[in-house]
């Protein structure tokens, strides 16, 4: 009898995989495997390492119990292979499969050596497409030579219609495609944060722990206090607990940051759905049904499935549709080297401080924290896009070059010019004492604008503006900027920029 050999990758630990499709339990092989490369060729948040090596495990083991063969190749045995080329020979050596079945990348250096292997073995390779999200690629690049500008907002509708979410009558629920300007408000101090549910670490992920700590303590990051899903029942779990206690106020507090409340109410799911614990339309229907039952307001509901099927999506499609040279993108000819204190979380800086030591604890921090303080401060200061890519593709346990890359290049950083973000997301201190109480507790002064103790981000806002005035003076959505910084007079200016180089030299 034929018997095929089916690889399964660290972030498709998914029954319905394509690659499982029409597996035969009782001839096929699934091969899994737990690969220093994957793990090294950038060095990987322990935690993050952890959890996808714990969470491997323990699909494979319930792959098992439904009665499949596998082949799990642990990190640590014996010539263990270092990457999925030597593995797969490996295993069509022990197992003279007539046809190799794999489901596509999501990263394109991984897909390029996928594609090598249709040559390199005498047995058939079937690359399969990865339906698990819900735009293909060839809808995406269609969509996209169909609009002048690439922008999310007219992609998310797209998918809403597609896939009839939260539409009456041809026409989006409320009356409104999104409810972002509901989605705004800080937290005041009568507000109560849910507490997560916690996680016992069972023998498994131990064993995995002990692992990192061993193989891997150079890498950034702790291991302490591990209490993540790494099983499809507690990932269901998370998620129903999630759309319970958590969804309801959601939307109204999304972009709201609290001093050691890293989550409040984010939903904490992005990890569980990119390694395919979680499908995103099982997210997104529940999200549904609890506003069509009441549970959760319209705006709670359509800002976490925008999330899902807009930004998710779109992020993908515009990542794949730049590739090979999208991460060399560097518009604003940004250069300077990250600073130290990204890997120390030694920063005077309170807000950085904060988002870099969670980000360090927790492999996570949300995408305010993500996109307007680090992001932010990344964008000001002149970061150099390669380091600042390297960086975030480290240290979030969420993040893969598809979705990391796009979200640096072209949200974070302005890097490709404007391909899909209509301006730079660059915002004074003044965003951040409003969505936050980090300023509280910081040594610089939020309202001061100039001199050695006042809010950084202050003055490097307008130094932003200043040295990169040639290639940013006729975008549209930051004219108004442009005519203030004209009304400075030169003393104010040159203050501006003695501020910003003190600082930036600093550095």
């Amino acid at each position: 009898m034929p018997r095929t050999l089916r690889l399964i990758l660290g972030d498709q630990l998914s029954t319905d995989i394509a690659t499982l499709r029409d597996a035969d339990p009782r001839n096929d092989i699934v091969l899994m495997a737990e690969l220093s490369d994957e793990a090294t060729y950038v060095k990987h948040h322990k935690k993050k390492i952890a959890f996808l090596f714990s969470a491997m495990r323990h699909f494979a083991a319930d792959l098992e119990e439904r009665g499949y063969a596998v082949h799990y190749r642990k990190l640590d045995e014996a010539n263990g292979p270092q990457s999925f080329t030597q593995a797969l020979i490996d295993a069509v050596n022990e197992f003279a499969p007539d046809r190799i079945v794999v489901t596509e990348a999501g990263e394109w250096r991984v897909q390029q050596m996928i594609e090598g292997w249709v040559e390199m073995f005498d047995c058939a390779v079937e690359v399969r497409a990865d339906d698990r999200f819900l735009c293909t690629h060839e809808e995406f690049r269609d969509w996209a030579e169909g609009n002048k500008t690439l922008r999310m907002e007219y992609f998310y509708r797209t998918m809403r219609r597609k896939y009839a979410i939260m539409m009456e009558d041809g026409e989006p629920a409320g009356g409104q495609w999104n409810y972002d300007k509901d989605n705004r408000e800080p937290l005041d101090g009568q507000v109560e944060i849910p507490d997560r549910p916690d996680w016992t670490v069972d023998a498994i992920t131990q064993e995995v722990i002990d692992l990192v700590e061993s193989r891997f303590s150079d890498h950034f990051g702790t291991l302490d206090n591990f209490a993540y899903p790494v099983t499809r029942r507690q990932a269901t779990h998370y998620l129903n607990w999630f759309i319970e206690e958590a969804l309801p106020c959601f939307g109204r507090y999304q972009d709201a940051m609290k001093q050691g409340r890293p989550l409040i109410f984010h939903s904490h799911l992005s990890a569980l759905i990119n390694c395919g614990l979680l499908s995103p339309m099982e997210a997104v229907e529940k999200a549904e049904q609890a506003w069509r039952a009441g549970h959760v307001p319209i705006n709670a509901a359509e800002g976490f499935i925008r999330q899902i099927i807009g930004w998710r999506e779109f992020i993908r499609g515009v990542y794949w549709s730049q590739m090979p040279g999208y991460g060399r993108s560097n518009k604003l000819l940004a250069q300077r080297p990250l600073p130290d204190f990204f890997w120390t979380g030694d920063a005077k800086m309170n807000c950085m401080k904060q988002s870099i030591a969670e980000t360090r604890d927790n492999a996570y921090a949300h995408h305010i924290q993500r996109l307007m303080v680090i992001g932010n401060f990344c964008l000001l200061a002149g970061l150099d896009p390669k380091e600042v890519q390297e960086w975030y593709l480290i240290v979030y346990h969420d993040a893969y070059e598809w979705v990391e890359m796009p979200n640096v290049v072209g949200m974070i950083l302005f890097a490709d010019g404007g391909l899909f973000a209509s301006k730079p997301y660059a915002a004074s201190g003044s965003y951040i004492n409003k969505m936050s109480d980090y300023c509280v507790h910081c040594d610089y002064a939020v309202k001061r604008r100039h001199g050695p103790d006042a809010c950084p981000f202050n003055y490097l806002y307008w130094d932003f503006l200043d040295r990169n005035r040639d290639r940013l003076k006729d975008n549209p959505r930051i004219g108004m900027m442009y005519k203030t910084l004209d009304r400075f007079d030169d003393e104010k200016v040159e203050t501006i920029r003695e501020d910003a180089k003190r600082f930036l030299d600093a550095l």
